[in-house]
């Protein structure tokens, strides 16, 4: 079985052509879909088989808990299992030791991930004027609500600004 998942893995990287596409998520939407919204540092990680899937499981320190329960798990799609490699376009990065404000969904089988791959996922960064969540672009083909393409934009905002809108949104919602 596991030469066929082997060769299945070749075969469909070696294809041409397929990439991920992304649904455009404003800061609102994500707030709002989000299962769990938290503010965490990734104090490790290890990967492992999904049926046919790599994904790499990062444990979190969760600093400051914004929506939901305080996640300490949140999978990535790729990683690297008995010397095999999967990487998902369009799939965030995440560094042990890094602070990163991260929106989060959980799925009905219990598989928690970053809403919209790239886009939930916010590095912090402490400069002169504070703590800021930044996002560069995605480099993936980013669709809006009418399936046309649009350009993705870099997010760059002090971390209590960023704060304050998610909270604002709950509020508005409840």
């Amino acid at each position: 079985m596991r030469t066929w998942t082997r060769l299945l893995m070749i075969v469909s990287l070696a294809l041409p052509g397929l990439a991920t596409t992304l649904e455009q998520l404003t800061l609102d939407e994500m707030t709002q879909k989000s299962t769990a919204i938290v503010r965490a540092r990734v104090i490790g990680s290890h990967s492992g088989y999904r049926g046919t899937d790599i994904y790499t499981y990062f444990r979190l320190q969760v600093l400051e808990n914004w929506k939901g329960p305080a996640v300490t798990e949140v999978a990535l799609p790729g990683g690297v299992v008995e010397g095999i490699r999967q990487t998902v376009s369009g799939a965030p990065e995440l560094r042990p030791g890094q602070e990163y404000i991260l929106f989060l969904w959980t799925s009905r089988s219990g598989l928690t991930q970053v809403i919209g791959l790239s886009q939930g996922l916010f590095n912090l960064t402490t400069g002169s004027s504070g703590a800021v969540a930044q996002r560069p672009p995605a480099s993936e083909l980013m669709l809006d609500r009418s399936g046309l393409p649009v350009e993705d934009r870099a997010v760059s905002i002090p971390l209590q600004d960023l704060r304050g809108r998610v909270l604002k949104t709950l509020r508005a919602a409840r």
